[in-house]
């Protein structure tokens, strides 16, 4: 589907419903030109890891745990 802006102003709630209902894009033009699209919104499913739960497990340690990254002398110019 392809509307106005002006369009889109006037009847927002029930171009929503209908791409709801659709499931089909609306593209939204000024002065002929696509400005805009409108996409159904793809279903969240409860299950799905959360992008930071995904990179659990992915990380390098390249120190050992007692090893500073802060040197002495990093130490003696903040006191």
């Amino acid at each position: 589907m392809t509307v106005s802006i002006t369009e889109l102003k006037a009847r927002c709630v029930e171009i929503i419903r209908d791409l709801e209902r659709d499931g089909e894009t609306v593209e939204i033009v000024r002065d002929g030109e696509i400005v805009a699209r409108l996409l159904p919104a793809t279903p969240v499913r409860a299950t799905e890891a959360k992008p930071w739960e995904r990179l659990l497990g992915t990380g390098v340690l390249l120190a050992t745990p007692e090893e500073s990254v802060l040197t002495d002398r990093d130490f003696e110019a903040l006191r």
